[in-house]
Formats: structure tokens, sequence, C-alpha cells
């Protein structure tokens, strides 16, 4: 091949290059976007279909119906305790589902002598079918929080999944006796950018969830759960929010899978409930 055909085929070979790296970039930038205008359906999977009742499990309780700051009216239950001077606990759950898929850790806290408030976010179950948000979810917790601490001096947070890092929020804007957070993430950049390594998700997430940020502002006693086996958070996210709270702080390390943990070790999780638990109510 003579140079000046080597000149057109090596100019032919780089517009080829450039067309396709064009395509690239703009089909990213697409993926991008679209991801960016999808997120709330990524992080959150409401269901508004009651499975069950507290009562069908044996458990005691009353339907709580409370109004947000920003006017959003949301749906609790509220299990009474036996015990005398019982702490309360209000609970968070996670992204998917409501508060029926919930009766397996409303019985343990009730063994445990503890009353519990759980409630569903905004979208969920039959609280006000509004998109759920970030702030938004905030801002239900808080609601729950103003309710329950009329009721009991002494308030644990529990938040699973998501509603750790709402639990978060709260303890670190409320007067609370403890935190417990199970299966647990940093932060929506941190699980996004594990998913898409490719995007900079830290640039085009709306959503922040930022957990590990706020574990340094912290000053309650806090109790992280985490699986080995959690297939959707690593055991890293876990050990790095316990590396930025203060004392007193304690992780327990579980077997298990993201939703059944807690039910594959039962005795550790209830040992551990148990004894976090029995150091916050003292006085």
């Amino acid at each position: 091949m003579d140079s000046q055909n080597l000149t057109v085929y090596n100019g032919r070979r780089l517009k080829r290059m450039l067309h396709f790296l064009l395509v690239l970039v703009f089909g990213l930038v697409l993926f991008a976007l679209l991801l960016h205008w999808r997120e709330p359906s990524m992080i959150y999977y409401p269901s508004r279909e009651m499975a069950a009742s507290p009562d069908q499990a044996g458990l005691k309780f009353e339907d709580v119906w409370l109004t947000t700051s920003d006017g959003v009216r949301i749906h609790g239950w509220y299990l009474p305790s036996t015990a005398t001077n019982a702490s309360a606990i209000l609970f968070l759950h996670g992204n998917a589902g409501n508060i029926s898929h919930r009766l397996d850790k409303l019985a343990i806290f009730h063994n445990l002598g503890a009353a519990t408030l759980i409630i569903d976010y905004r979208g969920y179950g039959r609280s006000d079918a509004h998109q759920p948000s970030e702030q938004g979810t905030y801002r239900d917790a808080q609601a729950a929080y103003d309710w329950l601490a009329k009721q009991h001096s002494k308030i644990i947070l529990y938040g699973e999944s998501l509603g750790s890092a709402v639990a978060v929020d709260l303890a670190v804007k409320t007067p609370v006796a403890g935190l417990v957070i199970e299966e647990p993430f940093t932060s929506i950049a941190d699980v996004g950018q594990k998913m898409f390594p490719f995007l900079p998700v830290r640039l085009i997430a709306k959503t922040k969830y930022d957990s590990l940020s706020k574990m340094p502002k912290l000053r309650v006693p806090l109790l992280i759960l985490h699986s080995h086996e959690d297939e959707l958070f690593p055991m890293s996210y876990a050990k790095r929010l316990l590396a930025d709270a203060p004392e007193p702080k304690r992780l327990v390390e579980l077997r298990g899978s993201h939703n059944d943990a807690f039910l594959v070790s039962a005795s550790l999780y209830r040992q551990a409930l148990a004894e976090f638990f029995a150091g916050c109510s003292k006085p």
C-alpha cells in the first residue's frame, strides 16, 4: 500500500473510530438521562395491598393516622407493650412492600417487651398515594416520631435497608435512646456506582440518602446488623458506617440474604436486640 492509499485508509479508520465513540457517548448520555428520569422507580417499590394485619399473628394493635409537615396523610400500626416503662421502637421499613410484610419482626419486638410504631411512607400501603421521595420519607418519619414521643419518653429507631438511611437522618435530628440499622448502605451514590460503574452516578443521582456523611453526628448508642451473604449491600458498607460512627457502637455479623438474615440468624439477631434494648432502657 503506497503512502497516499495508507493516508486515505488511516483517515477512514479514524472516522470510523470517532463515529463509534460519538455513538457510544451519545448512548451513555441517553442511558444516564433515562436513569435520572426513572430514578424514583428504581429506588422505591411500594405495594398498596395489605397482606395481613398484626391480629392475625396474635398481636394487639391500633391503626394510627398521621399528617406530615407537608400535609400528607400516612398510616401506621402501634403495638403496645405490656411491660412497665417499656421503650418504644419506631420501625422504618425498607423500600419494598409495606408494613403488612413485617409481621415477623413486629412479633420479635413484641416478644422482647418493646412497644412498636411502624409506618408506611407516602405511596405505600394505606398512606396517601404520593410519589415517595427522600425528603418525603424524612417528613414521614418525623411525623411518626412526634406522635410516638407523646406516648413514650425513650424511643429506639430501627431502620431496615432503605429505612436505615431514614433512621440515621432522624437520629441526628431528634433525641432518641438508640439506633438500630439492619442491612444498611452508605449512600445511594455508592449503591448506584456499584450497579453502573461506567456512569458518573454521583453527578446524576438526585436522591442522596447519604448515611455515611451523617454518622459522625450521631450521639446515641448504635447497633448495626448486617449479613456477609447480603446480595445487595456488601459488608463493607456496614463496616464503613461503623468506622465513622462515634462510640458506643457495635456491629453484629449475621448469615443469610438481604431479606431473611434476621430469620436465618434468628438466635443471634434476637440476642443482639435484647442486649441493645436493655442497655438503652437503663437510666
